[in-house]
């Protein structure tokens, strides 16, 4: 998915680039991604890059040292929303206060979102350091994130995974438009966003749910980056 400029263009521009293309539609059942004039590919990795300086013990200062963090940065939209790709389970997500509990899957891609949340590949998977970033259908399929204008801050996210369970509490709910790709970015924290058409039986916008992680019970040791 690259238009072919230059590859080192700034983060700004790439993610500039990807939102004119896209449009993200989860409630009726309709393209999820459509192209217009197609993005650019996302940047490297942003980094975080805390620096300390070691003691001199001559007139001559010491070289600093760095320490680099690379945090899960999402992948462009899929070029083709139908595409034939597997469908693979990597968890459960539930939503107490809504009566939720569903299998969430990898990709965001319709051909999986059509079976419950899709994980946005290249986001943090649960439980790790970064922006969790599952979309959901609103009123079509098993319509998982029907109520998701029901949540308020406070209310718990629980994914259970294969390597632990993982407890988000809600932070924030907002309404934006559907060009607004700026909720898939990375975040220093464990942190997750749900996101689904608004209002109901409508595209015109998107109910985007935040959280931050509260609890982790690992069953292994999961990467944190």
């Amino acid at each position: 998915m690259t238009d072919g400029r230059p590859a080192r263009v700034s983060r700004k521009r790439a993610l500039a680039g990807v939102a004119a293309a896209l449009v993200l539609t989860v409630a009726g059942g309709g393209a999820l991604f459509a192209s217009r004039g197609g993005g650019s590919r996302a940047e490297a990795l942003p980094r975080i890059v805390p620096t300390t300086t070691a003691a001199s013990t001559t007139t001559s200062t010491a070289p600093r040292t760095t320490t680099t963090l690379a945090l899960p940065h999402p992948t462009p939209p899929p070029a083709d929303p139908y595409a034939d790709v597997p469908v693979v389970q990597i968890g459960t997500i539930e939503i107490p206060k809504i009566g939720l509990v569903h299998p969430i899957f990898e990709g965001v891609w319709l051909t999986v979102v059509d079976h419950g949340p899709g994980h946005w590949p290249g986001s943090a998977r649960p439980g790790q350091i970064g922006n969790a970033v599952f979309a959901g259908h609103r009123v079509t399929h098993t319509h998982p994130f029907l109520d998701l204008d029901q949540l308020a801050p406070g209310d718990k996210v629980i994914f259970d995974m294969p390597h632990g369970v993982y407890t988000y509490v809600v932070t924030s709910i907002t309404i934006v438009l559907p060009t607004a790709i700026s909720i898939t970015d990375p975040t220093r924290t464990p942190t997750m966003t749900l996101f689904a058409c608004n209002p109901k039986h409508s595209a015109a916008q998107r109910i985007v749910v935040k959280g931050r992680l509260v609890s982790s019970h690992r069953t292994d040791a999961l990467p944190t980056t």
